[in-house]
């Protein structure tokens, strides 16, 4: 089975049991309204959409005309045109948030947490943007500073998302934690940007987690137990994450015409990623015992 076959049967078996309880779950109007059926059901038009982040292609009208329209108009009889494409994308927003909740993995008592930037735009450009203008804001990163919003990652040592959040760009890092953790449990390893005494109190107290940020260079060090000193040593898993997010499933880029366009493509890299055959993980029973 190729992966676009593999691909789509797993939307098309999401969207099978999603479409009925959405639809029975549609508030109506009581107006009469012509409901016209697409070419495309779906589960088609979402896998279109989560391919375009396998593929490599840095521009979807060029993947849509040289790429699908070209090689899968087999697997795809019904292709529109890219117009009506780009009109069909705003309505899977709602189903592909619910597909990626049901691609998250499981806490198994280990996770790492970190945030990235999503640039809208440069820098230069942000007194003339308009597409983000009463949404996006400008944050501070440790390389530069940055007009977008910020993407707060949790994931567990097998390299799978735990969960997730999207802010502006000049939410504190710390202030989402409680939420992203709040259906976890056991340890929760962070860098220097989430340093809270008040932080890691309340998420023992309130959640039972034990939270750990790497010291800044100005604080005295605590003692800390060996097995956990190794894990937050393998907190560059998430920063692998990030990096593959960013570079070969292209979340981030500055050509979004429409916010909802921007979610669909967030979502799209997201679960591209959750499809992702081989994941950065860690080894850590081999780990601790060749460090031990």
């Amino acid at each position: 089975m190729s992966s676009l076959d593999a691909l789509f049967c797993q939307i098309d078996d999401f969207c099978q049991k999603f479409e009925p309880q959405w639809q029975r779950r549609l508030l109506m109007h009581g107006l009469k309204t012509r409901k016209r059926e697409r070419s495309l059901c779906l589960s088609e038009v979402m896998t279109i959409l989560v391919a375009f982040h396998q593929n490599h292609y840095r521009n979807f009208k060029h993947y849509y005309l040289d790429h699908v329209c070209v090689y899968w108009r087999t697997e795809f009889p019904g292709l529109p045109s890219y117009q009506r494409f780009v009109e069909w994308i705003p309505s899977t927003l709602l189903p592909l948030c619910v597909c990626l909740k049901h691609c998250f993995g499981q806490c198994s008592g280990i996770s790492f947490i970190d945030s990235t930037s999503l640039k809208v735009c440069h820098n230069r450009r942000i007194s003339q943007h308009r597409v983000f203008k009463d949404i996006a804001a400008r944050g501070k990163t440790s390389v530069d500073w940055f007009f977008g919003f910020k993407l707060h990652l949790v994931v567990n040592e097998q390299g799978e998302l735990l969960n997730l959040q999207i802010t502006p760009g000049n939410v504190d890092d710390r202030k989402p934690v409680p939420d992203l953790l709040e259906s976890l449990f056991g340890k929760v390893f962070a860098d220097r940007g989430y340093v809270s005494q008040q932080l890691a109190t309340q998420l023992f107290t309130q959640l039972g987690i034990e939270f750990f940020a790497k010291p800044r260079r100005n604080m005295k060090n605590h003692l800390m137990r060996l097995t956990d000193k190794l894990l937050a040593r393998k907190r560059s898993i998430i920063e692998t994450i990030i990096d593959q997010l960013k570079n070969i499933s292209q979340i981030e880029h500055s050509r979004h015409r429409s916010p909802v366009n921007f979610m669909v493509n967030i979502l799209c890299g997201l679960i591209a990623y959750c499809h992702q055959p081989k994941k950065p993980s860690l080894r850590l029973e081999w780990a601790l015992v060749q460090s031990a």
